[in-house]
């Protein structure tokens, strides 16, 4: 999901000689900025980044952890697309919840668009019964977004007669960057071994608005649906110890887009594999993601590729991720019976 989805860095293409990639970068660019609404940046390991996809599960492991992602969209053009988050959470012992930072750097077309989004969570748990518990969280915070365009080059700029570049701007760009608060909205409920959720993330749509006079600038509040399950453990020839099968469906819609996934996890052992299908509810398939993690007891490391399915497969190349999970501390009796069965990766 991304505010400018198809155009490049002008000024390499055109000095490259590439005017018709020039022009219609620049087409596509501007039908972005005045008629697509901006969109957050996506995770494909979304249960290795679970405070992203949801803040209510801040505080369900079992022990503190810290957790790193990183996620390079679009490979083929460079560092064009790079985002990464840092969030930490802990189950606190004196109450009945958690609390949770969490810090994201988006970088676009090479830093282009700088976007950096910082929080902080505190998740209410519920123990309802030994078979039922769920959690409710509250995640205030701040967007700040810095545009650089002196690297861009728009056709008003161009002297048609000879060539050389020059003018200024044909839109009026406001300063340069924005501050701008921003609210989020959780809940996860565990019955036995499946598990369920929503998320309503940006409360208030903050304006993002790149131009003076932009009123399609406004943030849109995304929903995120999620469900899954953990099998119970079953035993097998071609595996030397126990493993479970764990399937999970996520939907997600921000204004206009909308997108559903649909996988499932395999564990045995240390090693975890996964498999998604990621469809934007048109009839051409949009991506499979291919996983696999290791675990241990204080860590956890996860890689995804996604191979693109759609007519962007050509230009985009897929898509790396990267996480690590860091676990501290000491086990200690929880004020509820169950930590989230939610996969590791």
């Amino acid at each position: 999901m991304r505010l400018f989805s198809w155009h490049k860095q002008l000024k390499n293409n055109f000095k490259k000689g590439k005017t018709g990639i020039f022009l219609f970068s620049f087409l596509i660019m501007l039908l972005s900025a005045t008629q697509v609404k901006a969109q957050d940046p996506e995770f494909s390991q979304f249960y290795a980044n679970p405070i992203y996809l949801n803040p209510a599960f801040t505080g369900t492991s079992a022990l503190p952890r810290a957790i790193m992602n990183y996620r390079n969209q679009w490979p083929k053009q460079g560092n064009t697309y790079a985002t990464y988050n840092l969030s930490v959470d802990k189950f606190v012992n004196s109450t009945t919840g958690g609390i949770g930072f969490k810090l994201m750097y988006d970088r676009q077309l090479n830093g282009v668009i700088n976007t950096i989004n910082g929080s902080f969570i505190y998740a209410e748990h519920f123990n309802v019964s030994d078979r039922f518990f769920f959690s409710m969280a509250l995640e205030t915070g701040f967007i700040y977004k810095q545009f650089n365009v002196s690297g861009l080059i728009f056709p008003g700029m161009i002297d048609q007669g000879n060539g050389v570049i020059s003018g200024t701007y044909p839109i009026p760009l406001e300063e340069g960057h924005k501050l701008i608060p921003d609210f989020s909205f959780g809940s996860v409920a565990q019955f036995d071994e499946g598990y369920f959720g929503f998320a309503l993330h940006h409360l208030t749509q903050p304006d993002l608005a790149i131009y003076n006079g932009d009123q399609s600038g406004k943030l849109p509040l995304k929903l995120t649906l999620h469900a899954g399950a953990k099998s119970h453990d079953y035993h097998n020839d071609l595996f030397s110890k126990e493993f479970t099968i764990s399937p999970n469906l996520v939907y997600q819609q921000q204004g206009a887009f909308k997108q559903i996934n649909g996988g499932v996890y395999l564990k045995e052992d240390w090693l975890t594999l996964g498999l998604w299908y990621r469809n934007n509810l048109s009839a051409r398939p949009n991506s499979l993601i291919a996983m696999f993690g290791y675990q241990s007891d204080k860590f956890q490391f996860g890689y995804s590729f996604d191979f693109s399915l759609s007519n962007t497969a050509a230009y985009s190349y897929g898509s790396h991720e990267i996480s690590m999970t860091f676990f501290f501390g000491e086990f200690h009796r929880r004020l509820f019976s169950n930590t989230m069965v939610i996969p590791q990766m």
